[in-house]
């Protein structure tokens, strides 16, 4: 005789995982509206000084720009929505920690104690050192660049007029590549910690990472020779800091998984 409840479509057995998975994606279109909700509010409250935001987004290139320079617009729309991607940006990284904390509070029910302990200073970190790449980027690298192309422009007797959307374009790809810069350290920990790669080997590896960083410096940055140090010194400064504070993060992950484990029974 066969088993009835094998063949019952009522049987709740069978819809278990279902209602799990279901339920993770109503949890997961919760948190996600959440974030989206605090990068709006914060960009609605932000939206009225859009011009001022977007000319202090621009001060480095027109500090650099030579009397009488200034920025263009070549698209109609372009005066508009590009201040309003900047003031996006901004309101972004402004809600970011919100963003940051319905991430956690997505998977941390999924964590062991011990990732628990791990997560929230390396996450509070890594936005630390992103701020840190981008501040570095708009008061040191930018003033820089601007100021060698606008002199290196002068002897040929061309004007420097740049599309403010092109400029956008051009300062998102740097705060992007000297945020994920300013991150090296964390990544070093966190392949240290987690037993990914031995400490001695990444020391091993030092000339590659050096190779490594200019021929990274050579693709994000504009071909010259002072934007690719300023993206490769740092590069490979902050390698070294991630090596000098892996030394401290070497106890085994597997000690902590069984203690947390040990706690939980």
């Amino acid at each position: 005789m066969s088993d009835s409840r094998s063949q019952d479509p009522q049987d709740p057995q069978d819809d278990g995982p279902q209602e799990t998975f279901i339920s993770h994606l109503v949890e997961l279109r919760s948190r996600i509206v959440k974030a989206a909700s605090g990068v709006i509010l914060v960009f609605v409250s932000l939206v009225y000084w859009a011009p001022n935001i977007y000319n202090l987004f621009a001060r480095p290139l027109m500090e650099s720009l030579p009397k009488g320079g200034r920025m263009i617009v070549t698209d109609v729309t372009g005066s508009f929505f590009v201040p309003m991607k900047v003031t996006l940006l901004v309101a972004f990284l402004i809600a970011l920690p919100w963003v940051l904390y319905q991430i956690w509070q997505f998977v941390a029910p999924g964590l062991y104690q011990h990732e628990k302990r791990l997560i929230v200073p390396l996450v509070s970190s890594s936005y630390i050192l992103f701020i840190c790449g981008v501040a570095f980027a708009y008061f040191l690298v930018f003033p820089t660049v601007f100021h060698f192309m606008a002199h290196y422009n002068a002897p040929l007797g061309a004007e420097m007029s740049t599309d403010i959307d092109k400029y956008l374009s051009f300062a998102m790809t740097m705060f992007l590549a000297f945020g994920i810069t300013f991150e090296v350290p964390v990544v070093v920990i966190v392949l240290v910690r987690f037993g990914v790669v031995e400490l001695e080997k990444l020391k091993q590896i030092r000339p590659y990472v050096i190779v490594g960083a200019f021929v990274i410096a050579a693709v994000v940055t504009p071909p010259d020779v002072l934007s690719q140090l300023l993206l490769a010194v740092p590069l490979i400064a902050l390698y070294e800091l991630g090596l000098i504070m892996a030394r401290f993060t070497t106890k085994p992950v597997a000690a902590d998984a069984a203690a947390s484990e040990a706690q939980a029974d």
